[in-house]
């Protein structure tokens, strides 16, 4: 093995391990882009990257024909390809509500970070994974204590099913009273048509539980059934 085969091995090492901790990260939130596939992306990236930058100085060497390259023309075409791959991943629920965006940026982020290394940034790589993990671990922890109140809230959607139907306006008064911030609000009649479905998109306080919440909510009277999910 010469110089620029090892060469070419630890980058595509070195990319390996950035994409690991990426991966990691996803992993641990039990996220649909986990391990796997931070390192299949990160260490191809790498590659098409280091493919693209030494095709560039090989082929020229036949003086027979002129041949003029863009040492990172793959590369470029990675940034906008790897935008399929990570609009997989973005989901829109029947609540209107939008997720896997993070997810996403992280796909985009593991493919920058490969080609980064692959073009021989290996400082730079190394910085971006690290201010990567910060952004979206360490800063949402801190806006959660000192950031404004929007930011230490979290989404939660309701859904009760009301007997009468004048009871709604009571319901949803007296969920306002209990510091519950009111969204969005949805009513439909069901089949039957003496019961009403009351949805509600709510914020509450990030240390209220979930089961607190549905205690709360299921003891308002003209509530029959309750159901709450987690936004």
């Amino acid at each position: 093995m010469d110089w620029m085969d090892f060469h070419i091995l630890v980058k595509l090492v070195i990319s390996a391990v950035l994409g690991l901790i990426i991966g990691l990260e996803r992993e641990l939130k039990r996220k649909p882009v986990g391990l796997k596939t931070s390192l299949v992306i990160s260490i191809v990236s790498c590659l098409l990257t280091i493919v693209s930058s030494e095709s560039a100085y090989v082929f020229p060497a036949n003086h027979d024909v002129n041949i003029t390259m863009d040492p990172l023309r793959l590369a470029a075409q990675i940034v906008s390809g790897i935008g399929f791959l990570g609009a997989g991943v973005i989901l829109r629920r029947g609540n209107d509500s939008i997720s896997g965006l993070t997810t996403a940026a992280i796909i985009w982020g593991a493919a920058g970070i490969g080609i980064a290394v692959g073009a021989g940034f290996y400082v730079e790589a190394i910085a971006g994974v690290v201010l990567l993990i910060i952004s979206v671990e360490i800063i949402p922890l801190i806006f959660l204590v000192i950031g404004p109140k929007k930011l230490r809230e979290k989404e939660v959607l309701l859904k009760m099913t009301i007997k009468n139907k004048e009871q709604i306006q009571e319901v949803i008064d007296i969920i306002q009273k209990d510091k519950i911030t009111i969204d969005n609000i949805h009513i439909k009649d069901l089949k039957d048509g003496n019961t009403h479905l009351l949805e509600l998109n709510v914020s509450v306080d990030f240390r209220r539980r979930i089961t607190h919440l549905y205690y709360s909510v299921s003891e308002i009277p003209g509530v029959e059934n309750v159901e709450i999910e987690s936004l």
